[in-house]
């Protein structure tokens, strides 16, 4: 019943990405990256309705003061502090554990035995790429475009994985194409949700 389960999260996935349009912005992020104060103070209204919202955004123009200063930095630059270390070492731990999950999807596309735990790696340094990627691409083009997109190409390829699993057995190449199918929703799901 897993292919039942792998349609239910496709489903809320598609909700998601009806429902996106119609939330608003983050107040911090239109009023800290795009400096649009009066979108930030509409976004604050239809969020949290009718109000005096001065105490929220002077809270996060004190954010935008204390941080004018501070340095945005890139991938490289972020792990070249120690003082992440520790938040890096879980990460990596979880991603690493992330090895063994998918190896009933991936023993129903009828992969041999061998294969399985190297698919599975790949599936894990998928991961690791499309978090790298995403965390350099997310102040370019904000968190919105990034969760609409990455929502759409989830339910787009959940789709195509569930037609290449089902022909897994007619034809001998669309094993392959679920395997691939899978490194590109983990990396969908990287770069959006």
């Amino acid at each position: 019943m897993w292919n039942v389960l792998l349609s239910f999260s496709g489903l809320v996935a598609l909700i998601q990405l009806v429902f996106l349009p119609f939330f608003p912005e983050s107040p911090p992020y239109l009023l800290l990256q795009k400096e649009d104060k009066p979108g930030c103070l509409k976004a604050m209204k239809q969020l949290w309705g009718e109000g005096n919202y001065l105490t929220e955004f002077d809270d996060i123009m004190k954010e935008k003061a204390i941080t004018k200063g501070t340095k945005i930095m890139n991938v490289l630059e972020m792990l070249k502090e120690s003082s992440v270390y520790p938040q890096l070492g879980t990460m990596l731990l979880i991603l690493l554990s992330l090895q063994l999950c998918g190896m009933k999807i991936f023993q129903t596309a009828n992969l041999q035995e061998s294969i399985i735990p190297y698919v599975s790696l790949g599936v894990a340094i998928s991961e690791l790429v499309s978090l790298i990627f995403c965390s350099s691409i997310i102040d370019r083009f904000g968190r919105r475009i990034l969760l609409w997109g990455g929502y759409l190409l989830m339910a787009l390829i959940l789709m195509l994985l569930e037609i290449s699993l089902l022909l897994s057995d007619q034809f001998l190449w669309m094993r392959y194409c679920s395997v691939i199918l899978i490194f590109l929703f983990i990396i969908a799901y990287g770069l959006g949700p």
